[in-house]
């Protein structure tokens, strides 16, 4: 895919559905309950209903995609960990035993890792999208080219129209991710798309020192006075600063809307990736759902620039996809009252009317 193929696929990007918006408020008006009872739970039903273009959102068959990756910026320092950790738990996501797959089975949802370009010899049990072996160190210069840019996105896109036609018929994804420096390339990506200092943009990350934090900071200026990404450029700004596992969750995003398909955000980073998606097609907002508000510092800034709200304040700050996943029960219960609930009319009550 070019870049011009991928402007023009999401030049056909369709705004929502607000007649089949309307009809599921209307739904939820007609239920036994206070008006709005339910708070997010009841809109991000009908946001979804808008997105699918049906009142009755079918979303029980669901996955979560796993993308994997490592970041040449590690070399830096800004870790705690060396870049053989990310194929460490890619390989214990293959066999189903870290923490997104422990939540993922009491969720009822399918695990699905992702091989967006690591280190050493494909995991068995990974999907294979990757890209190169890692991207290079962007104190250096730009982490990645603009051409695997878009070849990363363009893999996101296709990862969701396979689970979208697999057997299963994937009807909602959760997002995730794993890539030791991720939080770097997230933070120095976040720094320049919304105008932040780097300093407001960047925590922790996987529990860094105060001389981590430094190194850390540091890396990420350096990266931004090297490469001098311009915030009107988000392929530009990816290639810069980004890694393969951001953009290809951008892709994941973009092909949630291009497939009128729920995508559920994790956390900051792919928070981060959803934040180049909008900017890449606007439009593309209808597809993103939001689940928690990670405990890294820039994270409820994301939100805000996405406008969207967490449904879990939890202080989560893991990864893999376990904020999304740990969102999924409340999705289940929403649309067990949506579905299930008796009416006004059924229960002879008349029904509440709005006061202000």
């Amino acid at each position: 895919m070019t870049e011009h193929e991928l402007k023009t696929l999401l030049s056909t990007v369709t705004p929502p559905d607000e007649t089949a918006r309307a009809a599921a408020h209307a739904h939820w008006a007609a239920l036994a309950k206070p008006l709005g009872g339910l708070g997010l739970l009841e809109t991000m039903v009908e946001d979804a209903a808008a997105l699918t273009g049906t009142e009755t959102p079918a979303l029980t068959r669901r996955a979560v995609l796993v993308l994997c990756a490592d970041n040449g910026v590690v070399a830096q320092g800004v870790s705690q960990t060396d870049a053989s950790v990310t194929r460490a738990v890619l390989q214990n996501l293959a066999a189903r035993r870290t923490s997104v797959c422990r939540m993922a089975a009491a969720a009822h949802c399918t695990v699905v890792p992702v091989d967006m370009g690591i280190a050493g010899a494909p995991v068995p049990g990974a999907v294979n999208c990757r890209i190169a072996p890692g991207t290079a160190d962007f104190t250096l210069g730009p982490a990645m080219t603009r051409t695997q840019v878009v070849q990363a996105i363009a893999h996101g896109i296709e990862l969701v129209r396979a689970q979208k036609r697999a057997p299963a018929g994937i009807q909602m994804l959760a997002t995730g991710e794993m890539g030791i420096g991720n939080t770097t390339t997230s933070s120095a990506v976040a720094s320049v798309l919304l105008n932040q200092p780097v300093q407001a943009m960047t925590g922790r990350g996987a529990g860094l020192s105060d001389a981590g934090l430094r190194r850390k900071l540091a890396a990420i200026e350096r990266g931004i006075a090297v490469n001098h990404p311009d915030a009107a450029d988000p392929l530009g700004v990816l290639a810069a600063l980004g890694g393969f596992d951001i953009a290809g969750l951008c892709g994941v995003f973009l092909g949630g809307a291009l497939e009128n398909l729920p995508i559920v955000m994790d956390g900051f980073i792919s928070g981060v990736a959803a934040l180049c998606a909008v900017r890449l097609c606007p439009a593309a907002g209808k597809a993103v759902f939001a689940s928690h508000a990670s405990s890294e510092p820039a994270a409820r800034l994301v939100l805000d620039a996405l406008d969207k709200k967490p449904l879990i304040t939890a202080d989560l700050h893991l990864g893999e996809g376990t904020g999304a996943v740990a969102s999924l029960p409340l999705w289940d219960m929403a649309l067990a009252v949506y579905n299930g609930c008796y009416s006004f009319a059924e229960g002879g009550i008349t029904p509440y009317t709005p006061q202000c």
